[in-house]
């Protein structure tokens, strides 16, 4: 019997993307953050870091033409729900529907007004090339499904530019440790799996990309109410050069005393707390 391998893509029926892209005109558009991937052999390395795929839903945001689409359906992926906010991608993605019937789903509209809880079956996945100007606003939103219901999402396999995908991953006394990496942290586990270069896009971002993979966490780190952490984190990062005491005076009548009542030293500065200091922190000003 052949292996898997030796099996011919189902995608070899469908044009080159290249093609897809010509036919309907899909330049793309700096307004929406495009950036387009079309090699078959990363968009399916991709989608073998998010597996399993042939369980629930696997979500995907911002297909575009349907490289990473492409590759999630041909690595076994059970049912695509893709969100789509440009109408002339729609149309392509159609003939991509039509090659694999009943596994992919569209929808039109912006991300940030779907409530991706309510999408498919469970359990349920998001894998994403997200554009990258509202990349950071959808994993927020995303991680304000979890913080309600960790068993809203068993995996998020997403990639950002590679500042932000170091920003999720960063520990305290790092440059780029600050609030997205708290938040994260504090909600789930992250890897850094590997890196997609510029040259790999169309048209070439000005950066490199890296694929994270997040892992919710059964139950948040530490127990925090997570405006309050949002605040703490606001305000401890928004003036990160000072001491606590100082910057914390936007959250606390008197910090010296928040920070007392925490066991945190007064004269720290926010990136050398920890994902708990924050929490208990959080705490603190929740009462």
């Amino acid at each position: 019997m052949p292996s898997s391998s030796d099996t011919p893509p189902q995608t070899a029926k469908l044009p080159p993307l290249r093609e897809t892209i010509a036919k309907y005109g899909l330049g793309a558009r700096k307004a929406l953050g495009q950036h387009f991937l079309l090699d078959i052999n990363l968009t399916r390395r991709i989608a073998r870091s998010a597996a399993p795929l042939d369980q629930g839903t696997v979500i995907e945001i911002g297909p575009g033409p349907g490289g990473l689409t492409r590759g999630l359906l041909e690595e076994g992926a059970r049912k695509v729900i893709a969100i789509e906010k440009d109408s002339r991608c729609l149309e392509a993605l159609r003939e991509l529907a039509e090659a694999y019937p009943g596994r992919l789903e569209l929808i039109a509209g912006d991300a940030l007004e779907i409530d991706i809880s309510q999408l498919g079956e469970g359990p349920r996945q998001i894998v994403a090339n997200l554009p990258y100007n509202v990349s950071t606003a959808l994993l927020v939103q995303w991680l304000a499904l979890l913080n309600k219901d960790p068993s809203t999402l068993t995996a998020m396999t997403l990639m950002f530019q590679k500042e932000v995908a170091e920003r999720l991953h960063a520990v305290p006394r790092s440059k780029d440790y600050g609030r997205l990496s708290i938040l994260t942290q504090w909600l789930c586990e992250i890897s850094l799996l590997f890196d997609v270069p510029k040259q790999a896009f169309t048209p070439p971002p000005k950066v490199v990309s890296t694929i994270a993979g997040l892992r919710p966490r059964p139950k948040p780190l530490s127990p925090a109410d997570m405006p309050s952490l949002e605040r703490i984190t606001a305000a401890a990062f928004g003036q990160r050069r000072k001491m606590l005491r100082q910057s914390l005076k936007s959250v606390a009548e008197n910090p010296s005393s928040l920070l007392a009542g925490c066991d945190i030293e007064e004269t720290k500065r926010a990136e050398e707390l920890s994902v708990e200091d924050f929490c208990a922190l959080a705490r603190a000003v929740k009462q």
